[in-house]
């Protein structure tokens, strides 16, 4: 029998948390989370996103031990704003059986039908700065810290369950030796000298800063009409300044300006973690941190984590500044493979901008929805 907890204290939430440690014990693919952020993550206290949305966490149980978890999530600025009834759900880990994997998903759908919502769609995280999507195709290539792994029987469940595909996500990478400077080099100046502009390089990160609320919103305006997009509010802004942009190596962050220093396009790169983190296996102390700033320094891998142009700038070659910038960089750091995350299928734009690079679909995902 099947037994669904809500989850109600520290210790569940850290049961929560846990679980896919022992789920994917073995796997050589699979990239835990720092114990410790994940919790934070979930801690109305600490995580802004609660200001506008709100979420519950379930823990299925068979024979007295945990089988599967989910959080079943409403984003009331998508619900209100967007006028988009979904009842969201994501971290959803579950061992190979269908009881297991409905009785969560049941869960969530009571949880939406009380909301009066019309569908739900999942996995997806709470904002578009989440983890998104069940992996459908790449099982034998190591996950990021930036999304999900799961077993290949995932997407059976979904299906199973009468979800069908909602969207798909390509994730793609290339040798960052086929970043042929002759590609960009020569439209870099053009481009420059055409419209003023100029690009801006860093080495503190404290010399970010303060031009990462700017940063934030254009990247709301250059994805503000992709269907799935939720905007980053004010307060999230400051919450993920605080978080995630002080471990970014400053050298990877490119900005370029115009001739005002008004904020054109901007793109973060991050180096890969997936290696740390499996060694640290969910804890920074005493050796996790050791393996994190050394992959800071180190990996030869590195993420295309966000990428935004502003729109009045889009399709006017901006990126040869930013490819030029970033060959740079790579040539210096000895950068061997250039990783991107998950690109919503339907973003022909952004295939396109990479196109000269011979990227590589290695990873697919999608997300599944169903009418409640």
């Amino acid at each position: 029998m099947i037994t669904v907890k809500q989850v109600q204290s520290k210790a569940e939430l850290k049961d929560f948390v846990k679980f896919p440690f022992s789920l994917y014990k073995n796997s050589d693919y699979w990239v835990p989370p720092i114990i410790k952020d994940e919790m934070e993550s979930f801690d109305e206290t600490k995580n802004p996103v609660f200001k506008s949305a709100e979420a519950s966490f379930f823990l299925a149980y068979k024979d007295g031990k945990i089988v599967g978890r989910v959080a079943a999530i409403v984003n009331w600025l998508e619900v209100n704003e967007q006028q988009l009834k979904k009842m969201r759900f994501g971290w959803f880990d579950f061992v190979d059986d269908l009881e297991v994997s409905k009785a969560l998903l049941d869960k969530v759908a009571e949880i939406g039908k009380q909301h009066q919502l019309e569908y739900m769609e999942g996995p997806v995280g709470f904002s578009n700065l989440d983890k998104v999507g069940v992996l459908i195709e790449g099982f034998d290539h190591i996950g990021t810290m930036i999304t999900w792994y799961n077993h290949p029987y995932y997407q059976s469940h979904y299906e199973k369950h009468g979800f069908v595909k909602e969207k798909e996500y390509l994730e793609n990478k290339f040798l960052a030796a086929k970043a042929d400077p002759a590609l960009f080099h020569k439209a870099n100046l053009l481009v420059k000298k055409r419209y003023g502009l100029r690009e801006m390089n860093f080495t503190k990160s404290a010399d970010i800063m303060p031009w990462v609320d700017k940063m934030f919103d254009l990247f709301n305006d250059t994805y503000s009409k992709l269907s799935s997009f939720v905007k980053i509010t004010d307060i999230q802004k400051e919450y993920f300044k605080k978080k995630y942009i002080s471990f970014i190596n400053p050298e990877y962050i490119k900005f370029v300006v115009d001739s005002n220093d008004e904020l054109v396009a901007f793109a973060i790169v991050m180096p890969s973690f997936s290696k740390a983190l499996q060694k640290a296996n969910g804890k920074l102390f005493p050796f996790g941190i050791y393996h994190l700033l050394k992959a800071k320094k180190k990996s030869k891998d590195v993420i295309f984590y966000l990428i935004g142009i502003r729109p009045d700038y889009q399709n006017k070659g901006v990126t040869a500044i930013i490819f030029n910038e970033y060959y740079k960089t790579f040539s210096d750091k000895g950068v061997v493979n250039c990783i991107r995350t998950p690109e919503l299928e339907e973003n022909v734009a952004i295939r396109q901008m990479w196109k000269h690079f011979d990227p590589v679909v290695h990873k697919r995902r999608r997300t599944y929805r169903k009418d409640l």
